[in-house]
């Protein structure tokens, strides 16, 4: 396990996006408009028409991904994760009618049905970075100097 605290001042920035438009392209371009290198999604709201995802099929390492593209109106219940080095890692959580559930890593193609508003917290001092753990073939978030 790792820990880090964040003892400077930070920022918060705020996206609404209207029908039509990316999730997560425009996330990345809110990363790369406000110099997010480092940071929290703290709250992601809204629908989608479509949603595409990835999961986790299996325990072993390097982990097996399914991808998903969802298409029907969907309620976005849900985006969260951490921006480390300008790299946004975000999950999703959605759901369709009254009947079922979909949660994963949100992928580009995740297309706006009416709105979707995101916040997310500019950290001041912290930096993170992901380190290759190249015995289990994964990325791991770990503290940067500088």
């Amino acid at each position: 396990m790792i820990s880090m605290n964040d003892t400077g001042s930070t920022e918060t920035i705020v996206i609404g996006l209207e029908p039509d438009e990316m999730l997560l392209e425009s996330i990345k371009e809110a990363v790369r408009k406000y110099d997010i290198q480092n940071g929290v999604v703290v709250s992601g709201v809204g629908t989608l028409k479509t949603c595409h995802l990835h999961f986790v099929t299996d325990t072993e390492f390097p982990p097996t991904d399914k991808f998903v593209m969802i298409e029907k109106p969907l309620e976005l219940l849900s985006v969260s994760g951490i921006i480390a080095d300008g790299e946004p890692h975000l999950h999703v959580v959605v759901s369709w009618e009254d009947k079922k559930v979909y949660a994963g890593h949100l992928e580009e193609k995740s297309e706006v049905l009416y709105l979707a508003e995101v916040a997310i917290v500019k950290f001041g001092v912290l930096k993170l970075t992901r380190r290759k753990d190249t015995k289990r073939h994964i990325a791991l978030l770990a503290g940067k100097k500088g």
